[in-house]
């Protein structure tokens, strides 16, 4: 019981910071807006009776521009935070997350042939850089289990598979960078730092629709994740098939980072820093850690957005950069001061 207020009571702190994050960042910008003009909005569209009067200026900004972005911060940020506590839960490795496997590697390569070759797998020529960047990032995943298939669906096994797999499509995208103009290169470049600067309500609502697909089906095998954390023999024993749910994980976790990926571009270390962080605050029980892991994950990426938004406004820094100078140090710190929590 005492565990389950402690919980309870961080997913409360959480939530409520993230809403103070929320407005925050719909509040700063280059078109600066009063946070409490703001808050009206915010009230006017939630709760429509109580006739809360709300400038125009400040709806316009909110709704049209900067709502989807924050939205697809917070899904990309928990989808990232979820994936990554998936696959350290099955490979039982803190160090480990979708990008191990050569996701993103992947996704840059299909991005780069589609900015390159103007070659899109499917769709229309908009679409290009997204579909094939979707397509690579799932089909690295297929790769990695290909290969690990050969010697058994293990956790060494998939790692392995996962960095060559990583170093196959890095050495194609360095190709496709070699031979790529200044125009070219420099969108490659841009589609790899990471950038939020795309969101639009559609992107949200599907990356939203996989999320909400994916997640349960995370959240529903948590128990399974607990028997794996104790070794493979244990998992048998309690009547989990380790094999059959790393191959679900590994596509479940897949899929989510695929899809965000190809609306975000490469943005790291929020599916290593979240889990961890997340595992200090509740320990190694997934049903807790997975949904704990989701909520720090949006809070880290809308807060970087926020920062990169605004701290040399009107100059933005592309997301993917503010997360890797808070992610280092942070997970530099996590791994120096603290135990391995894994085992």
């Amino acid at each position: 019981m005492e565990s389950l207020f402690k919980n309870f009571s961080l997913y409360i702190i959480l939530t409520l910071l993230l809403l103070v994050c929320i407005i925050v960042s719909a509040a700063v910008g280059t078109a600066s807006v009063d946070i409490g003009d703001i808050t009206d909005v915010v009230i006017a569209i939630l709760f429509p009776f109580l006739k809360t009067e709300a400038s125009e200026f400040a709806h316009t900004v909110f709704v049209e521009l900067r709502f989807p972005r924050i939205l697809m911060a917070i899904l990309g940020g928990m989808g990232f935070a979820v994936s990554g506590t998936a696959m350290q839960g099955i490979l039982r490795n803190p160090l480990v997350s979708p990008f191990t496997i050569g996701i993103s590697a992947a996704a840059g390569f299909g991005a780069s042939l589609a900015i390159i070759l103007d070659v899109g797998v499917i769709g229309a020529a908009d679409w290009f850089v997204v579909i094939n960047a979707f397509f690579f990032a799932l089909l690295a995943a297929f790769l990695v289990f290909c290969i690990s298939k050969f010697k058994g669906i293990y956790a060494a096994n998939i790692i392995l598979a996962g960095i060559a797999v990583m170093y196959f499509f890095s050495a194609f995208t360095s190709l496709l960078q070699y031979i790529a103009n200044d125009n070219q290169l420099k969108g490659i470049v841009h589609w790899m730092f990471g950038s939020l600067s795309i969101a639009s309500y559609q992107n949200v609502v599907i990356v939203g629709g996989v999320l909400l697909v994916c997640i349960p089906l995370i959240m529903k095998n948590a128990w399974g994740l607990n028997a794996l954390g104790e070794g493979d023999e244990t998992a048998i024993t309690l009547g989990i098939n380790p094999g059959r749910l790393r191959i679900l994980m590994l596509t479940l976790s897949s899929a989510i980072t695929a899809i965000i990926i190809c609306f975000t571009g490469i943005i790291g270390f929020i599916c290593l820093v979240a889990p961890h962080i997340a595992r200090l605050l509740t320990g190694n029980d997934h049903r807790f850690l997975i949904p704990l892991s989701g909520l720090i994950g949006a809070l880290l990426l809308l807060a970087a957005d926020t920062i990169g938004r605004t701290i040399l406004s009107p100059v933005e820094i592309p997301v993917g950069i503010v997360t890797s100078f808070i992610g280092v140090p942070l997970f530099l710190w996590l791994v120096i001061t603290k135990k391995n929590r894994m085992n």
